[in-house]
């Protein structure tokens, strides 16, 4: 297995890969000339065959992203122990993706964040009570049963469907029951 270490440069990193042809590469972000991310890009390009592995300071979600977009297979902070880089090398020969314990919490935080904030579904517009009114009713609960269940009038299960359905736009509880399945409120074999 041939590795290639960090050098003073971008460019002298990209280069060494295109005479070398490393299985891998470390690579820092921070560099003169041409930053790590950008080397990454033209290393990968060329030759989709060498694997990068950052090694950085920088454990921000920005750089992170930015580094495994441009087609980096692990990344770890400059603080790795010799062990860990060791295990990071074999997994990203073996085809994997290896991040340091650091990294993968800041990866997953941003990812979370990322989603609750695009979530914005339209199941996501109904109450909580509406949704559980949607879940009773694709259960194949009549509008009695869940008024009992629920401890309201009929009358006031008969408004929450029907905001449901404007909410949802959806004109029949056949569909608004598919509805309810496919985004995981309930399920067939409720």
């Amino acid at each position: 297995m041939r590795v290639i270490g960090e050098t003073d440069s971008g460019r002298k990193a990209v280069e060494l890969a295109r005479t070398m042809q490393p299985d891998i590469a470390i690579m820092d972000i921070a560099m003169p000339d041409l930053n790590g991310i950008e080397a990454t890009q033209q290393i990968i390009k060329e030759s989709s065959a060498i694997k990068v592995i950052a090694l950085s300071m920088h454990s921000d979600a920005r750089f992170v992203a930015r580094m495994l977009a441009a087609g980096a297979s692990g990344y770890l902070l400059k603080d790795t122990s010799f062990q860990e880089l060791i295990v990071a090398i074999h997994q990203v020969v073996q085809g994997r993706i290896h991040l340091s314990q650091s990294i993968t919490d800041t990866v997953i935080r941003d990812y979370v964040r990322r989603v609750s904030v695009s979530q914005t579904t339209p199941v996501s517009s109904l109450t909580s009570r509406e949704r559980e009114v949607l879940q009773l009713v694709a259960e194949g609960k009549t509008t009695r049963e869940i008024a009992l269940l629920l401890g309201v009038s009929i009358k006031t299960i008969e408004t929450h469907r029907r905001r449901m359905m404007e909410k949802l736009n959806i004109d029949n509880v056949a569909d608004l029951t598919k509805y309810a399945i496919i985004e995981g409120l309930t399920s067939v074999n409720a």
